[in-house]
């Protein structure tokens, strides 16, 4: 029968029991006489001065002296753990399946495949049409200029027909009448205006109509 080894070792001390051990062990070495004197130092050189720390505005001094905590409220923090939706949870099972087929995917299953190029015929009209444009291209191409004919454009003056002439005529007679108009020949007049009186007999009937 073999002996029972947990027996014999020593107990786990707990987190706070290393913590207590490592603050002992931190003091004795900071109260040594090798190390304090250097500590002391190093704290009166970084301490600041009485001049050199900040001043406290003399309004913000007064509210924090008349501050009173009891008129605090006592609020207590309430952590929510908000839980996934039956939409999170199925968009997660998905995205996670994906994952997985992904990452097991073996491409030893893939089937080797040849792509196969099809050249497509022209059909009759394409070939016809194609066949036009090779000919205008070409006649371009090959047209010589030396079989063209000189030429000269013969410019006409159409004149007009007495009839226009005479229309001419008596539109230049009425524009110059009217810029030689004497306007002091004219005679002044009056305009009357007549409201002339219905008749006994139109009111007659206009009674008689209503």
């Amino acid at each position: 029968m073999q002996p029972n080894n947990y027996a014999t070792q020593p107990p786990i001390p707990s987190l706070k029991a290393l913590e207590r051990r490592d603050q002992f062990k931190l003091r004795r070495f900071a109260l040594s006489p090798v190390v304090y004197p250097h500590l002391i130092w190093n704290l009166k050189m970084s301490s600041p001065t009485k001049t050199e720390l900040p001043k406290v505005p003399t309004p913000l001094k007064n509210e924090l002296a008349q501050f009173d905590s009891s008129k605090m409220k006592h609020a207590e923090t309430l952590e929510k753990n908000q839980l996934p939706s039956k939409d999170d949870v199925q968009q997660e099972k998905v995205h996670n399946s994906m994952l997985t087929g992904v990452e097991g995917f073996e491409r030893s299953k893939l089937k080797s495949t040849e792509t196969q190029e099809k050249g497509v015929l022209p059909n009759a009209d394409d070939v016809v049409q194609e066949k036009i444009h090779q000919n205008i291209v070409s006649g371009v191409e090959t047209f010589d200029k030396n079989a063209l004919h000189h030429t000269e454009t013969k410019e006409k003056a159409v004149l007009p027909s007495t009839e226009i002439i005479q229309q001419e005529k008596g539109h230049q007679k009425l524009v110059q009448g009217i810029e030689n108009f004497d306007t002091s020949n004219l005679k002044h007049a009056e305009t009357q205006e007549k409201n002339p009186l219905p008749t006994k007999e139109a009111i007659a009937l206009e009674k008689s109509a209503a």
